[in-house]
């Protein structure tokens, strides 16, 4: 219990930091209009290729020969956030499409 203690009373202000980080970004997106979540989300997604990147360097500069915490949290980097720029785009694709004039059949001869 000791430790924990130490833990919070030694990096208290970047806990800090994230704890009024949570409640601003809750704010913010809860003020959001629901006519604008889809590309707003969509180019949060985006920014996720960051992480994409930063997941690369890590694995890259870990010894793959043994399994570490490094090497998995690096993986699991990737591979979520690659799954979160693919789905972005996804969704930012199915509604630049709802946009998009439907064309009318034309009969054929």
């Amino acid at each position: 219990m000791d430790e924990i203690i130490t833990f919070f009373y030694s990096f208290r202000e970047p806990i800090f930091i994230m704890v009024l980080s949570i409640f601003l970004g809750i704010e913010v997106i809860s003020n959001v209009p629901s006519v604008l979540h889809t590309p707003l989300m969509s180019g949060a997604n985006a920014i996720s290729g960051v992480i994409i990147i930063g997941g690369i360097i890590l694995v890259g500069h870990t010894d793959i020969s043994v399994i570490s915490v490094k090497l998995v949290l690096g993986i699991l980097a990737i591979l979520l956030g690659t799954l979160n720029v693919v789905g972005g785009f996804a969704v930012t694709g199915r509604m630049l499409d709802m946009f998009k004039k439907k064309r009318e059949k034309q009969p054929q001869n």
